[in-house]
């Protein structure tokens, strides 16, 4: 990771929690994203998603209404929750020089 990805990371409150040769996990309070890594690059970042008591659950929606997601449970996702998570996600995404659309 350069320094300049590094202060756009910090400058956002992200952090680097983990990292292999070919992964990243960054974090933010209890937002969780793993990002892929191939010759030094990114070259996708995977689904956002919280902390909750069951686990890392991710953000999904079913008929216009937003789920919270994890391993046999599903709970409804406040708009807080939402928030939250969409603008960890955007965050990352720019901090790491990622076009919003394109991951």
């Amino acid at each position: 990771m350069t320094p300049e990805t590094a202060a756009r990371l910090a400058g956002c409150g992200i952090q680097l929690a983990a990292e292999s040769p070919q992964h990243s996990m960054f974090t933010r309070g209890l937002c969780v994203a793993l990002v892929n890594l191939g010759a030094g690059a990114v070259t996708g970042i995977g689904s956002s998603g919280m902390m909750t008591e069951t686990g890392l659950s991710f953000l999904v929606w079913r008929e216009g209404r937003s789920y919270l997601i994890a391993k046999g449970r599903e709970t409804p996702a406040s708009s807080a929750q939402v928030e939250e998570i969409q603008k960890f996600s955007l965050d990352l995404k720019r901090a790491l020089g990622v076009d919003p659309g394109d991951a």
